[in-house]
């Protein structure tokens, strides 16, 4: 069922973690990418029943005057290891760089017994950390240091590509290259815009022969795209930050999109969080902690490209507010019985907007 009523006799629904469930069976989790960018498959969920298709496909599914929307942020190397004074062994996730003149930066650490404010750690590759406090505040689950050089320069120099955890082998040469996309420009991310890891040169080629118009925004991805969402009723949520940016450029690309009647394709949904967030915040809105669950009223996005998402994860959510919550889990149901390869490695799937998700109600579950 796409839309379902609540009973008036009963107080309203509301959407629970349950809703967005489902079962995935463990070896259509993709480990590695496929040989080619563009060889992966496509599942189209804008007619009536899914189609299956491949992803050199996609120029032929839009139309002339389209705009697909990219994310041009690059992944980090933003894993680094290191040591205490003491000599216990620890880790460092690299949330955002704060200032890379002054080396600070804001970090996750995983380590046994936490260091005090001032603490030298001795990281792997010869340089030293420092440790300030916690981040945002004296209170924030992140850790506030300062290095001795250059964050990007050591991150690129001693750091490991920061893998999601449902891949389960250590970053490798092949992961530098290929856990990024062909657009990455600036560098910010801990998780690759998976949507644009599909494309190369030739589907890019074909698209702009095509007549698509090209235009980027900026989201520096963060590690809490992967936490999981630990409250049942999905309204008691709190949603990370992560820093955006939508130029000049690609605002009036789309004006010029929409007059014309053309479509705007968002491609990953950190495009999405970035247009929408400008759209309804204003464009002095530099840092988003953006909810989009179903009842959010879209104001840009017209089309999405996107991976296959985590169950219960906020991008479920997100593409259900999008498409329509019954339409979601019907491809996702489809997606498993043809095998499709899920997550960061995975396939892709197109989706219309459906302006009537907004008014979907809760199913019983």
């Amino acid at each position: 069922m796409l839309f379902a009523s609540a009973d008036a006799a009963l107080p309203p629904r509301e959407w629970s973690l349950d809703h967005f469930d489902f079962q995935l069976p463990a070896e259509l989790i993709a480990q590695h990418p496929p040989a080619e960018r563009s060889a992966s498959r496509l599942l189209d969920g804008r007619g009536a029943a899914p189609a299956d298709r491949g992803f050199r496909q996609l120029p032929e599914l839009l139309n002339p005057g389209d705009l697909l929307v990219f994310n041009d942020t690059q992944v980090i190397k933003a894993r680094l290891y290191g040591r205490k004074s003491s000599g216990g062994r620890l880790e460092l996730l690299v949330e955002r760089v704060l200032d890379s003149v002054q080396g600070t930066v804001a970090a996750h650490m995983k380590v046994s017994k936490k260091p005090a404010a001032g603490s030298v750690l001795q990281m792997d590759g010869g340089f030293a950390a420092t440790v300030i406090g916690r981040w945002p505040n004296a209170d924030g689950p992140l850790y506030k240091l300062s290095f001795d050089a250059d964050p990007y320069a050591l991150m690129a120099a001693h750091g490991h590509v920061p893998l999601p955890p449902y891949i389960t082998h250590e970053d490798t040469a092949e992961d530098a290259q290929r856990y990024q996309s062909v657009f990455a420009a600036k560098p910010g991310a801990v998780a690759a815009p998976t949507a644009s890891l599909h494309f190369d040169h030739s589907v890019i080629e074909a698209l702009a022969r095509r007549g698509v118009e090209r235009a980027s925004v900026t989201l520096h991805v963060g590690a809490g795209t992967f936490q999981p969402v630990k409250t049942q009723r999905i309204a008691d949520h709190l949603m990370h930050h992560e820093r955006f940016e939508v130029p000049a450029a690609t605002h009036a690309a789309i004006e010029r999109c929409k007059a014309r009647g053309g479509r705007v394709l968002a491609v990953g949904t950190t495009t999405v969080r970035a247009l929408e967030s400008a759209a309804h915040f204003g464009a002095a809105c530099d840092d988003t902690n953006i909810f989009i669950t179903p009842g959010f009223q879209f104001k840009v996005v017209d089309l999405l490209l996107t991976n296959f998402h985590l169950p219960r994860s906020t991008l479920m959510m997100l593409v259900s507010a999008f498409a329509g919550y019954g339409q979601i889990m019907g491809l996702y149901r489809h997606a498993i019985a043809k095998q499709y390869r899920f997550f960061s490695y995975g396939d892709a799937m197109l989706l219309p907007h459906n302006p009537q998700a907004s008014l979907q109600t809760p199913p019983a579950i």
